[in-house]
């Protein structure tokens, strides 16, 4: 894949933003008519992106990439659209006293920002492209997308995608390496929007800043799983064994660690045992099992599993066929729990994005609870129980990005 240049890009977006300023604030319709634009894209070329999404994961499940890629896109999509005149409306306000006594008025008229780059990642990289495309337009607003260079087929069938429908100084896909990434988080934006890992947004935030950028990061992080004692153990275990296998765990709000009361380790791992089983009862050569993206990340899956071994830890792959993954035309990886994980392991340190499951225990949700706020805070976290104070003690003593 060619890295563009800084200039290249540098002119296409003074270009947007030159064409943003002289068509003045777009009207409700042009909105519309971008986000029908995108929709008929998705639609036409969605056997293109299901394919090319195969290619570059060397598998993925085709169904998988039409609910997750294509449906879910299409429904953001189609939500913006029904919200645009509503989004648009002025809102009022209350004047600040003593004007409000001399008849003043005051309201809040809400403008585009202008040009918003979006730098989307690998694991979802059409969703996380129109998904936010969805916002963008509705908002009035053009955008320039960099997409991963770890997915370069269906980012090239993204390209010719939003090419055919879009006059580039409405929407542009450029493509390149890390260093095409790195000169476009220092472009002069309106407004900028990163997903992806947390390493990389240090260096993306440094950039914007240089030029004062506004910036979203939408970053994953060790999303946790309160198991309470009154959770229906299968149900639980089925859901979140759902949630760890979707894209083999290639997503930032995967379960990353399950905290279970320590006299239900067993039921657990039975229950996640029958889980998996049902939903998949093969891996190697399943369609529906999709494989880790590349080798580097095949390798570094690996290597939390061997350290989390050498310290200590019980390993329990849920492979219902039993089959031998060290021959294999992809990367698969079968649904692997990890019991007894200690602070010192690798595993518990990084965020895993993979189908790797380290299970811990407590004597009391307080435990648990000190656990999870003794470290960073997470962008999800997931409680199970039909106790009504537990859950609202979970709620009211942790901080994440979202709780289901």
């Amino acid at each position: 894949m060619e890295n563009t240049s800084r200039e290249v890009m540098l002119d296409l977006l003074q270009r947007q933003k030159k064409a943003h300023l002289s068509d003045g604030i777009p009207s409700a319709q042009k909105r519309i008519d971008w986000i029908d634009r995108c929709i008929s894209a998705l639609i036409k070329d969605q056997d293109k992106i299901v394919e090319a999404l195969r290619e570059d994961f060397g598998h993925r499940s085709k169904d998988q990439s039409m609910f997750t890629d294509i449906v879910a896109s299409i429904d953001s999509l189609k939500h913006a659209k029904k919200h645009v005149h509503k989004w648009m409306r002025p809102e009022k306000r209350k004047p600040i006293s003593p004007l409000g006594f001399l008849g003043a008025k005051a309201r809040v008229e809400l403008q585009p920002k202008g040009v918003v780059g979006v730098v989307a990642p690998w694991n979802f990289p059409v969703n996380l492209t129109f998904v936010p495309l969805a916002g963008i337009l509705a908002a009035g607003n053009r955008s320039i997308i960099k997409p991963s260079e770890f997915t370069p087929a269906t980012s090239q069938v993204m390209k010719e995608m939003i090419s055919s429908a879009f006059d580039e100084t409405e929407i542009a896909v450029i493509t390149g390496g890390p260093e095409t990434g790195a000169a476009f988080s220092s472009l002069p934006f309106d407004h900028l929007l990163f997903t992806g890992a947390t390493s990389i947004a240090y260096h993306v935030m440094r950039a914007a800043s240089e030029n004062l950028v506004p910036l979203t990061l939408e970053l994953g992080g060790k999303s946790p799983v309160v198991i309470g004692e009154s959770a229906d153990m299968d149900k639980a275990a089925a859901r979140i064994m759902a949630g760890k296998t979707l894209n083999a765990g290639q997503i930032c709000l995967a379960p990353d660690y399950v905290f279970t009361p320590e006299n239900k380790v067993d039921a657990f791992v039975a229950s996640a045992n029958k889980a998996v089983a049902k939903m998949y009862p093969t891996l190697k050569d399943n369609d529906d099992y999709t494989s880790v993206i590349n080798q580097r990340h095949f390798d570094r899956l690996q290597g939390y599993l061997e350290d989390a071994k050498s310290k200590g830890a019980e390993i329990v792959e849920l492979n219902p066929a039993g089959e031998n993954f060290s021959q294999q035309p992809h990367h698969k990886i079968p649904p692997t729990l990890v019991l007894n994980p200690t602070d010192d392991m690798d595993i518990m340190k990084d965020e895993i994005f993979g189908p790797l499951l380290p299970v811990k225990t407590y004597k009391s949700s307080d435990e648990a609870i000190g656990y999870i706020n003794d470290n960073p805070r997470p962008l999800g976290l997931y409680y199970f129980g039909s106790d009504k104070t537990e859950e609202n003690k979970v709620l009211a003593n942790t901080t994440s990005g979202g709780v289901t």
